[in-house]
């Protein structure tokens, strides 16, 4: 009966070790709030800034929209006739709400196979990569949060032919999207953090 209890007390510590803080910070209105609680959040981006050239708010911005800086985001369950879950909406999951597919083409063309979606520095890198690739491939300006947020949410194929004119939804989105990059920009020169 020991060793059943050892493992069971092994298996709790270990699990707690391994899980990680993935509740929102508090008051996501406001930027300077948001790395005051949570400085490896700030760090993250700075360091996918330095290395892909995509502003820290500009990260944000979308952070805050796909996720709401939940580590461990996933889209909602599809149901039938409104009582049998039938999985979930898509693969997305994460910070950057990255889908599988494209996830593993980040991990595999970067040589990041240990990368995971719910490490805030992953997942700004891959936010940094991605919109990277946006910016060289359909010549969407780094700063540009609101056509950023587009083709991140539409895909660069999906942006390319105008799907999201379409949505109205969308557009609205992406352009609460710019606004609160430019509202995140403003308050982090205010409290020195850019």
């Amino acid at each position: 009966m020991k060793k059943g209890l050892r493992a069971l007390a092994l298996l709790v510590l270990v699990a707690a070790c391994g899980s990680g803080n993935f509740s929102a910070p508090r008051n996501l209105e406001n930027a300077c709030s948001i790395v005051q609680q949570r400085p490896t959040y700030l760090r993250a981006m700075k360091s996918a800034e330095r290395k892909w050239g995509i502003p820290v708010n500009v990260q944000m911005a979308v952070l805050y929209q796909e996720s709401k800086f939940i580590g461990n985001a996933r889209t909602p369950y599809r149901f039938v006739l409104g009582v049998i879950p039938m999985g979930r909406q898509s693969s997305a999951f994460g910070y950057a709400q990255a889908l599988d597919a494209t996830w593993d083409e980040y991990r595999k063309e970067q040589r990041r196979m240990g990368a995971r979606r719910d490490r805030i520095t992953d997942a700004t890198d891959f936010m940094g990569w991605y919109m990277n690739e946006s910016t060289r491939k359909l010549g969407i300006a780094k700063y540009d949060a609101r056509s950023q947020y587009l083709a991140y949410h539409e895909g660069r194929t999906g942006y390319s032919r105008g799907s999201y004119n379409s949505k109205p939804w969308l557009l609205r989105v992406a352009t609460e999207t710019g606004q609160r990059s430019n509202t995140y920009f403003a308050q982090l020169k205010a409290c020195r953090k850019l």
